[in-house]
């Protein structure tokens, strides 16, 4: 039986909980995005080759948001400075 256990990651970059992480019965841990719900290790036997896995996931859902967020913030930007002309 699968259990989740209290570690959760959170990745400097990102705003809030990206990653949940669950001991397995034999003591190893599996890692999963919270975003785009890939499965980022499984049977991981140490939580710090956990966060060396977590840190190498580039999450495809997260990067889009970020990208639709930034692209909203030019257009914002340059709606604004087009009415100051």
């Amino acid at each position: 039986m699968m259990r989740p256990t209290n570690i959760i990651h959170t990745f400097g970059g990102f705003r809030g909980t990206m990653y949940s992480r669950i001991q397995n019965d034999n003591g190893t841990y599996n890692t999963r995005c919270l975003y785009c719900f890939m499965t980022i290790a499984s049977c991981v036997e140490t939580e710090k080759e956990l966060g060396q896995l977590e840190a190498r996931h580039i999450c495809p859902e997260r990067a889009l948001a970020e990208l639709l967020e930034q692209e909203k913030a030019i257009e914002s930007q340059s709606h604004s400075c087009a009415g100051n002309l």
